[in-house]
Formats: C-alpha cells, sequence, structure tokens
C-alpha cells in the first residue's frame, strides 16, 4: 500500500456512475415494480452503499478510509432501455474515495443485472467511470464528455 501517513486531511468526495443496458423485458419488469426479486431500484441502491464500505477488502492496495457519507441515484433511459446508477461518496481523510464510488456504482450495476437475469442474459454493463472528485493533493477533477 502506498503510504499516506504524510498527507494532509482533507474533505474528498468522488462521484461515478455506471450504466446497464437492460432490454426490452428487462426494462419493463423494473419500470412496473414487477421484478420477481423485489425492489430493484432500492436493492441496487443497498449494494452501492454495502460495496462503497467494502471496497478495501475486494480492491488489493485500497486503503480501508471512514466513509462519511453515500448518495446514489438511479435513473432509467426509456430511450435504450437502460437504467443509470450515479454513486457519489464523501470522507474527510488522507486518500481520495474514486475507488469507492466506482465500485459501488458497479457492484449497483451487477446487482441490477442479478435480479433480472431471469428475463435474459443478453443485458450489458457499459460505461463505468469517474465523472469528478474533490480533494487531495492532486486537486480536483471533471469529466470533459
Amino acid at each position: 500500500m502506498i503510504d499516506v501517513s504524510g498527507k494532509n486531511v482533507t474533505v474528498r468526495t468522488a462521484k461515478a456512475c455506471g450504466r446497464i443496458v437492460l432490454g426490452q423485458k428487462a426494462f419493463d419488469a423494473v419500470r412496473q415494480g414487477a421484478c420477481i426479486k423485489g425492489d430493484v431500484p432500492a436493492t441496487a441502491k443497498i449494494a452501492a452503499m454495502q460495496a462503497v464500505k467494502s471496497t478495501s477488502a475486494i480492491i488489493p492496495m485500497c486503503h480501508p478510509i471512514l466513509i462519511e457519507a453515500v448518495d446514489v441515484d438511479f435513473a432509467l433511459n426509456e430511450q435504450d432501455k437502460s437504467a443509470a446508477v450515479t454513486v457519489t461518496v464523501r470522507s474527510s481523510g488522507k486518500t481520495g474515495v474514486e475507488m469507492e464510488a466506482l465500485t459501488g456504482a458497479t457492484v449497483a450495476c451487477l446487482t441490477i443485472y442479478d435480479m433480472l437475469k431471469y428475463t435474459g442474459k443478453a443485458m450489458t454493463i457499459t460505461e463505468v467511470e469517474l465523472i469528478e472528485k474533490t480533494g487531495g493533493k492532486s486537486g480536483d477533477y471533471k469529466r470533459q464528455d
């Protein structure tokens, strides 16, 4: 692991998103609240929060950090039959929270896949990306797309 003992404690935030292309049948199940496994957005949000808090246990060399806030947004896109999950993480510490936000977004998409795989296996998880981050020695970052 990288030695962060000499770094300053700063407020650090990161926002990441992921998207899963569902297909018509899975999209309809989510939109209508008819998934046989339960409430897809609520379950994906809980999965994202758990993943954020467990990141250091599953990503080698990732520091365990105190998570102060996690916000998870879920949105459906009728046009391409997809769901997008955006995860924002906040912490005051010596290392950033980008990996936590990315892990949360990825696990939320995996959870959506798991809950809806009975509708078909052709779903695609795509566009997992860091949107922005603040704090720390390297400064702020905002994706330019």
